[in-house]
């Protein structure tokens, strides 16, 4: 029996349009024996979760009523993206621009996106779901905040999560963080401090 729209995953991005582009071009074959066998996730798996935790930067994908969209960067140590339970994340919303898009965007259109990288590993993450701007839950709002960061926290972002993909490597660029770089880096260091010391020694 022939699935409807709606029923797998997938679908939240896999629109009857896209499905028909997909067989236009031969990948449709591919992605239905994907809906139909392990399919995308509705939840976030350990692996998943160990993943959110780590990252120091995502994307967040907003649009407003009229379907205009909009991305936003957000930035923190690692562990701002707090996960609630495998269909939760949440994180603080600090004051920045004042601009106040991405909460107008979800105060009318409820709809949201997150885009995780790892540039080092080469892996990136995708999060559909829907998402709302909390400020009356004091208790929450304290728990999202981070140690030794100082901005104050206005409002907590609550993203309920409704699919969940692991896309693939192909054409991510391998970057590295200043940390990363360091720790690269150090063994180095300390092998040329080690060589000029023993160079010294025989001067």
């Amino acid at each position: 029996m022939k699935k409807q729209q709606g029923e797998f995953t997938s679908d939240i991005a896999f629109t009857s349009t896209v499905k028909k582009l997909q067989e236009k071009n031969g990948s449709r074959k591919s992605y239905a024996q994907m809906e139909t066998g392990r399919g995308w996730l509705k939840e976030l798996t350990p692996p998943i979760i160990d993943f959110v935790k780590k990252r120091d930067s995502f994307y967040m994908g907003t649009s407003n009523p009229e379907g205009q969209p909009y991305i936003q960067h957000r930035g923190g140590a690692q562990g701002f993206l707090k996960i609630l339970d495998p269909t939760t994340i949440a994180f603080a919303d600090f004051s920045g621009n004042r601009q106040y898009i991405s909460v107008g965007n979800l105060a009318d259109n409820p709809k949201a996106f997150l885009f995780l990288m790892d540039y080092l590993n080469k892996t990136r993450v995708k999060i559909w779901g829907e998402a709302h701007a909390e400020m009356e839950d004091a208790t929450l709002m304290e728990s999202l905040t981070m140690e030794d960061y100082p901005a104050k926290v206005e409002r907590a972002i609550i993203f309920k999560i409704k699919a969940v993909d692991v896309n693939c490597p192909q054409h991510i660029v391998q970057r590295y963080t200043s940390d990363e770089v360091d720790k690269i880096v150090q063994p180095l260091k300390q092998r040329i401090k080690e060589l000029e010391n023993k160079l010294n020694t025989l001067k």
